[in-house]
């Protein structure tokens, strides 16, 4: 059974429309990141923050007002008519709901601590079910009536795009006939002071697969898809997903679990190496991640792929990079006739001690559309997805 995606909405960095984020995402300059000390106070920092309002409406349940979820609803916008075709062929409770997230309402939940410890009492606009991690499939499912599975996948940077291949698996089992899945975090500064604490966050762009990469850029954004059996444009025609369980925040260096990940999209998808005609990287700008992602890219997928990290575009968004990223992944498939490939924005100093993978500069473009497309999405603890998208 074939799992197609129906519809794709999506919030970031570069832009709250799907024309905006192409035309960003594609062009031949790379778009600014904000600078910010508002999660850090005392250190600027570049940030992949959503510039447009994210208002949080008043007459929603107080549980759901939080940014995470005015960022999800940015993101459903442009899919409800589809979501609500589903509903209305399908029935509500065939509709389910996966989401990707790790912050959920915790903004929220910060500002109301220090309104605490200033005024001696919690804010009457606070809740702590705003911050439960299970609040943002609980949200779409009630904006939509959608009354199936809901449920939030929290691994880290790979629940994005786990919570595709989740979503994917209730379509094969037959326990939906349609899935809104996808991923929404929004940034906050227990997310900075947490990867600051592991001296993991770059002052400057982030630089991945530089000799001189020091650090991850975070972000924050919402991306949302409607998957189901109909036949449309794109097919999510594998997923892999591993957990090598090496360390606490750090890779397995030999990226075992990464490796087997991509093997496992290609064999699920019946694809070899050489009909990938693009690849999204985790490319997190990351000593360590990038060192086990280029080693295992060069042993699963070779050297000639065209390969390039968006994360110096967008920051690192966390428990949404995944579904983020897979959408640009859809983008390369669809209304893309001369075959143009995201750039990889970086300073061109190779590593010496990384395989020399095949870079994508902002003038490539493969002289035909793009039949395949692989996007991976590796956490902390070993968590490893990797995603795999065909024109239909």
């Amino acid at each position: 059974m074939s799992v197609f995606v129906q519809g794709l909405g999506l919030v970031c960095a570069l832009g709250s429309d799907a024309a905006t984020v192409r035309a960003r995402l594609f062009a031949a300059t790379p778009h600014a990141l904000s600078h910010s000390d508002a999660f850090s106070p005392g250190r600027l920092l570049p940030l992949g923050l959503v510039r447009e309002p994210m208002a949080v409406p008043q007459d929603w349940p107080l549980v759901q007002r939080s940014r995470a979820n005015a960022l999800a609803e940015a993101a459903l916008a442009p899919i409800r008519p589809q979501a609500e075709a589903a509903i209305e062929r399908h029935g509500a409770d065939r509709v389910a709901v996966v989401v990707g997230g790790s912050t959920s309402g915790l903004r929220e939940g910060e500002r109301a601590l220090h309104h605490q410890r200033a005024a001696g009492a919690w804010p009457a606009d606070y809740d702590y079910a705003q911050q439960e991690l299970g609040a943002t499939a609980q949200f779409l499912a009630w904006r939509l009536g959608a009354r199936g599975p809901a449920l939030v996948i929290s691994t880290a940077c790979s629940s994005g795009a786990k919570a595709l291949a989740s979503a994917a698996r209730l379509l094969r089992a037959g326990l939906a006939d349609a899935v809104i899945a996808g991923g929404a975090d929004a940034l906050c500064r227990f997310t900075v002071a947490g990867f600051s604490a592991l001296e993991s966050v770059s002052d400057s762009r982030c630089n991945p697969l530089s000799l001189a990469r020091r650090g991850i850029n975070l972000g924050e954004g919402a991306a949302l898809f409607v998957l189901g059996r109909e036949a449309s444009a794109v097919r999510l025609a594998g997923w892999g997903e591993t957990s090598d369980a090496h360390h606490m925040s750090a890779p397995a260096p030999d990226g075992r679990g990464a490796i087997e990940a991509m093997r496992l999209a290609l064999a699920r998808a019946g694809a070899r190496a050489a009909d990938i005609d693009y690849l999204n990287l985790h490319g997190t700008a990351t000593p360590h991640n990038d060192a086990m992602e280029a080693h295992a890219v060069a042993q699963v997928l070779g050297l000639e792929v065209a390969v390039s990290s968006t994360k110096p575009l967008t920051g690192h968004a966390l428990g949404a990079a995944g579904a983020i990223e897979a959408a640009f992944a859809c983008m390369t498939l669809v209304d893309n006739p001369r075959g143009r490939l995201p750039p990889h924005w970086w300073d061109g100093a190779a590593d010496p001690a990384l395989p020399a993978l095949r870079l994508a500069d902002s003038s490539e473009e493969l002289g035909r559309a793009l039949r395949m497309v692989m996007s991976n999405s590796f956490a902390f603890g070993g968590s490893n997805a990797s995603l795999l998208f065909a024109a239909a």
